[in-house]
């Protein structure tokens, strides 16, 4: 089993909305009062994972991609990099006003960089908790007027979410993470995002850069309806990988351990983070804030404690 799991070091990051909860909660060793992200699954050059133990021991997942692409199912004629970037997202503030280019754009615009189609799983949020989804413009001109009026009651879309909600976000989404929600997040392996609005915040005295050109580029308009980015994933279902959703980048799973989980490990990687609780792994302790990858030809795995996770590999 041993040399079939990669155990991560994840990389923290501090930012001006972050809070505690990452210390706090999940155990992360990073200082202060700003932590907005745990980088938990990695290989971006802005934050990249290292083994945390075993023969590849401090060894960046970038590397082990490079290296040993056999571990990952030989997918290098499909991605030149490990291709997805699972975090949580502690939002002790509201997030900026943003939305994220597709992989055309950011080929041509970013340095060659992916796309950034996301998702988030809602791990904890208030009871009257809402997020930025949308926007309400008709069209692109109106969109384009809204944005250089700075008409943000008019132009942004907010809306109710609860614990356990899931939210796909498409490229030229616009979106938001609002204060008091923690959320984990599973993308494309992209740091590549375009502010729109900031809430005319300073950092270190000074307003952070915006993107509104890039933004309105990237926009789509009209907005999708909300059905299409807010997905329905019913009843939990105990002991089974369930899958959340699935589309070209990525398929996500919940899984919710209450005594013996068992299934196959038949994708090429699967990621997996421990949101809550803890257990073992076929037989080794695994506990909340865990980041690891069953590579492949991992086989069977066995899953025993109370626990709830969520996984990901690669798409269809």
């Amino acid at each position: 089993m041993e040399d079939k799991v990669l155990f991560l070091e994840p990389v923290c990051t501090h930012n001006i909305w972050g809070g505690t909860r990452l210390r706090e909660d999940f155990g992360y060793p990073a200082e202060g009062d700003d932590i907005g992200e745990c980088w938990g699954i990695s290989a971006h050059p802005n934050g990249d994972d290292t083994v945390r133990e075993g023969q590849y021991k401090g060894q960046h997942l970038s590397e082990m991609w490079e290296k040993h692409p056999e571990l990952f199912g030989n997918l290098g004629n499909r991605y030149d990099r490990f291709p997805l970037l699972v975090k949580i997202i502690d939002a002790k503030d509201d997030l900026s006003i943003q939305v994220h280019p597709d992989d055309v754009y950011a080929r041509e615009h970013e340095n060659g960089s992916y796309g950034k189609t996301e998702c988030w799983y809602v791990l904890d949020c208030p009871e009257d908790a809402t997020l930025v989804i949308g926007h309400h413009a008709r069209d692109k001109e109106e969109l384009t007027r809204m944005i250089e009026e700075r008409r943000w009651n008019d132009f942004i879309r907010e809306i109710p979410v609860h614990k356990g909600d899931f939210i796909q976000i498409d490229p030229g989404t616009v979106h938001a993470i609002k204060g008091g929600l923690l959320i984990l997040e599973t993308q494309q392996n992209s740091d590549i995002t375009y502010r729109v609005y900031d809430y005319d915040r300073l950092s270190n005295g000074k307003p952070r850069e915006l993107h509104v050109k890039q933004s309105i580029d990237v926009i789509k308009a009209p907005a999708a309806p909300v059905s299409e980015c807010v997905k329905e994933t019913g009843e939990t279902e105990k002991n089974k990988l369930q899958k959340l959703y699935g589309c070209t980048y990525y398929q996500v799973f919940k899984l919710s351990v209450d005594g013996t989980c068992e299934f196959s490990q038949e994708f090429p990687f699967l990621n997996m983070t421990v949101t809550e609780g803890s257990g073992t792994l076929d037989g080794k302790a695994v506990k909340k804030g865990d980041h690891f990858i069953l590579l492949n030809g991992y086989g069977e795995v066995r899953l025993q404690g109370e626990m709830e996770a969520i996984a990901s590999t690669t798409g269809g």
